[in-house]
């Protein structure tokens, strides 16, 4: 058993491994009293006033409890962050570093503007970690790429990948959470959906591509596709030649 989880881990890619690595840490760490939770949580007063940057990040880091709604979180980071790092980004770890950055950014912006707004304001001023958030946004770029997957829900529901976040939301909704963590992932998930995927279909160009110094700290392996040994290729008849 020890064996398997050592293997399951080792052969994640090195963003999955290091972000479900640092989520478990952090957590497990607050969950032990090792690290204080007050110290990682997004006050933006305290990154302006007092420079305290790395809240920007632990934010994405602590996942709350360790109890059931901790391992499912885990099981969707893992699942999903693995599958767009193996998949929709392979050999571009870069691509999918800057995926996560510009997600982060969009969270972070999101909720400060929210939290200014009249009627929402009380909404977003009790959001102090995006960790869930992220992942949901992972979830729906995912599910984005891949709308024609068929998927199960707790073995009940039968439905394309498609409709996945609506549904997650539906539960959020049934269980008495906060939809606004949902809400947030859709909105950063849709936004890079739109701004990679749609806009450079209409306008030809790419809003998102990844900076030069970011691809400088990746060293990302070219995906080389295998061919068959050993292929002959027949000369075309003599009467297609003359009839071209």
């Amino acid at each position: 058993m020890a064996q398997a989880i050592e293997d399951w881990y080792k052969q994640m890619p090195i963003i999955t491994r290091s972000y479900l690595t640092a989520a478990i840490v952090t957590t497990i760490g607050c969950t032990l009293e090792i690290i204080s939770p007050h110290i990682l949580y997004l006050n933006p007063k305290l990154v302006v006033e007092q420079l305290q940057i790395w809240r920007l990040i632990t934010n994405f880091l602590y996942f709350r409890n360790l109890d059931l709604d901790f391992l499912f979180h885990m099981f969707f980071l893992s699942r999903y962050c693995k599958l767009l790092e193996e998949n929709s980004f392979r050999g571009r770890t870069a691509d999918f570093f800057y995926m996560l950055l510009f997600g982060s950014t969009v969270l972070t912006a999101t909720v400060l503007i929210g939290g200014m707004i009249p009627y929402l304001s009380e909404s977003f001023a009790t959001i102090f970690f995006l960790s869930n958030s992220l992942t949901f946004m992972m979830v729906y770029v995912w599910c984005k790429q891949n709308p024609l997957i068929h998927m199960s829900f707790l073995g009940i529901v039968t439905f394309t990948a498609g409709y996945l976040p609506w549904v997650l939301l539906g539960f959020s909704v049934l269980v008495g959470a906060s939809v606004w963590v949902d809400l947030l992932g859709i909105i950063a998930g849709h936004a890079y959906y739109f701004l990679e995927d749609v806009y450079p279909k209409i306008t030809g160009r790419r809003p998102l591509k990844t900076p030069s110094f970011i691809k400088a700290l990746f060293a990302d392996e070219p995906v080389v596709v295998a061919r068959p040994a050993e292929v002959r290729f027949a000369a075309p008849a003599v009467d297609e030649i003359g009839q071209r």
